[in-house]
């Protein structure tokens, strides 16, 4: 039984430090842009957007350009969360993953 205890305590320890992570991820930030910089979108942790920003030229293009871009800048940002909340997570578990655990996205 000396097993599953110790077994037992490394689940608990992992999980605290799973909770830990967590928390640190809620405050991640991340940045992504499109069309050379001319929209750029922050994500938090969550994957809400806090900050967009539109370049004032975009605005006397085609509208389908302008939603195109946002898209792209969206994207670009979510891939950027998923690499950090990934690497965060990584260093609670030890780069092995925990099945059916996903992260915000």
């Amino acid at each position: 039984m000396t097993d599953f205890n110790k077994i037992l305590e490394k689940a608990k320890e992992i999980e605290s430090k799973v909770k830990e992570s967590q928390e640190k991820i809620k405050n991640i930030k991340a940045e992504g842009s499109s069309g050379g910089g001319e929209v750029t979108v922050v994500l938090n942790g969550d994957g809400e957007i806090e900050n967009l920003f539109i370049s004032d030229r975009l605005f006397k293009d085609d509208k389908s350009l302008l939603e195109d871009l946002i898209i792209a800048a969206h994207n670009n940002a979510k891939n950027n969360l998923k690499s950090k909340t990934s690497d965060e997570l990584s260093k609670v578990t030890g780069g092995f993953g925990i099945p059916g655990f996903k992260w915000p996205l």
